[in-house]
C-alpha cells in the first residue's frame, strides 16, 4: 500500500521541528528533507522555495541536532523517507557529507547528482562521466546503507523514465533507483507513464507529486509552462495512481507543490485527503 510523504522544499515557512506535529496531524507517513546551504544573503528575506528556507537541513549541521530530529520523528511515527541535496556530478566529498546526514537520520535514500543538458556538451560525454560518477558512489552508498536516487528531471540527461533507466540499469537496484516525477516530465521527458513504470521495473524507488500547466503568457512566442496545483495541469494523477498500482508500487509518494495556491499547512492537508481518495479509485487505461 502506497504511503504519503512531503518534500520539505514545498514548505519554506515552517521550521524543521515545527513541521513534525503538522505532518502527523495531517496524516503524512514520511518526510524527505531538503539539504543544502542557505546563502547568507537570503537569510532574513521572505521565505521562498529556493531562497530563505526554514525547512532545510544544512550540510554542516551538528550531529546532535540530527539525533534529536530522529528521536522526534520516531515519537511522531514519521519515517525519514529521503535526503534531497543538490549535488554536482563528481563531487564525492559533498556526496559523503550528505550520506553522513542520511545515515544519522536512518534515511534509506538520497538524491544523487545528475548532469544537466543544455546543448553545450555532448550527451554521450556527459553520459560516460555520469556512469563513472555513479560507479564511484556505489561503495559509499553501501558504506552508509543508503540507496542513491536518479530523479527524472527536465534539463538533465535523465529527463524521462527511459533516459533514467539507461543510467541506472548498469547497477543493482538495491544500490541505485529512480525518483519518478511526472510533474517534471510535463516540461521535458514525457512518456506514457505506465510504459515508463514498466521500463523502470525494480528501479522505481520513489515518486514525487506535483503538476504544471500552460501560462497565459508566452515565452519567445512559445507556450510557457508554470507550476500548478497537483490536481490541475497536464499530469492525470488518477491515471498515474492507477499505473502505479498496476506496477505494484507500494512506496512513498511525496508532495512537492510549487503552485503557491494554498498555505503550507492547507497544502499538506489537501494532499493527504486527495491522495487517499485517488488511491481508492480505479482508472481504466487511456485509449
Amino acid at each position: 500500500m502506497m504511503k504519503w510523504s512531503l518534500f520539505t522544499v514545498a514548505v519554506p515557512d515552517i521550521s524543521v521541528f515545527e513541521l513534525l506535529p503538522i505532518a502527523k496531524e495531517a496524516g503524512l507517513s514520511g518526510i524527505e528533507w531538503r539539504c543544502c546551504t542557505i546563502a547568507p544573503e537570503n537569510k532574513g528575506k521572505p521565505f521562498s522555495f529556493w531562497g530563505n528556507h526554514q525547512c532545510t537541513i544544512e550540510p554542516n549541521v551538528d550531529i546532535s541536532l540530527l539525533q534529536s530530529l530522529r528521536t522526534e520523528m520516531d515519537d511522531h511515527e514519521l519515517a525519514n523517507t529521503a535526503v534531497m541535496p543538490y549535488l554536482k556530478v563528481g563531487d564525492m566529498d559533498a556526496a559523503e557529507q550528505v550520506l553522513r546526514i542520511a545515515h544519522a537520520l536512518g534515511t534509506p535514500m538520497m538524491r544523487i547528482g545528475v548532469h544537466g543538458y543544455n546543448r553545450s556538451n555532448s550527451y554521450n560525454e556527459l553520459y560516460d562521466e555520469q556512469v563513472k560518477y555513479m560507479e564511484r558512489l556505489i561503495p559509499l552508498l553501501r558504506k552508509y546503507e543508503v540507496k542513491g536516487l536518479v530523479e527524472t528531471h527536465h534539463g538533465t540527461i535523465a529527463a524521462s523514465a527511459s533516459a533514467a533507466y539507461r543510467l541506472v540499469s548498469h547497477f543493482d537496484p538495491q544500490d541505485i533507483g529512480v525518483l519518478f516525477d511526472p510533474g517534471n516530465m510535463v516540461f521535458e521527458g514525457y512518456e506514457n507513464h505506465r510504459m515508463g513504470l514498466e521500463i523502470l521495473g525494480p528501479y522505481l524507488a520513489h515518486v514525487h507529486v506535483k503538476n504544471a500547466d500552460v501560462s497565459p503568457e508566452r515565452d519567445d512566442s512559445a507556450p510557457k509552462l508554470v507550476w500548478s496545483p497537483p490536481e490541475e495541469g497536464f499530469v492525470r494523477w488518477p491515471q498515474v495512481m492507477s499505473d502505479l498500482q498496476a506496477a505494484g508500487y507500494d512506496g512513498f509518494c511525496g508532495v512537492e507543490d510549487f503552485s503557491g495556491t494554498r498555505s503550507s499547512v492547507q497544502m499538506i492537508q489537501h494532499f493527504v485527503s486527495w491522495m487517499n481518495e485517488l488511491s481508492k479509485q480505479s482508472v481504466s487505461p487511456a485509449t
